[in-house]
């Protein structure tokens, strides 16, 4: 599975952006994605998850409200809508793919995820 993350850029506090990420497998739809991001000197953190069909969601306690993960499995393709950004979420965003089998709850932890995509910057300036 390889997956490709666009939708990055500059943007000013209080802006949008929607984050994209396509997978190369048709097999995709079968399962959970998340969102993660890496900010400058810090370890990768969780920012959002959804399951295979799309019907349910998780957020960090940071970007709730404000963000939100949606897919389409007909386009192979997860998004993450970020409204009101703020300086602090300025970090390269990945995708990942957990492919344990489905019926498990949706999954924070980043060890846990299979294949990731190669993140796209983004920065909130102030």
């Amino acid at each position: 599975v390889q997956l490709q993350a666009c939708g990055g850029g500059l943007v000013q506090a209080g802006g949008c952006l929607r984050l994209s990420c396509a997978a190369s497998a048709r097999t995709f739809s079968r399962y959970q994605m998340g969102w993660f991001r890496q900010a400058p000197g810090k370890e990768r953190e969780f920012v959002a998850a959804i399951n295979w069909s799309g019907d349910r969601t998780d957020y960090a306690d940071s970007v709730k409200g404000r963000f939100t993960i949606s897919r389409d499995n007909a386009k192979g393709t997860v998004y993450l809508r970020m409204n009101s950004l703020k300086p602090e979420d300025t970090a390269v965003y990945y995708c990942a793919v957990d492919l344990r089998p489905t019926g498990l709850g949706l999954n924070r932890n980043k060890h846990e995820y299979d294949y990731w995509g190669q993140g796209t910057l983004v920065t909130v300036s102030s």
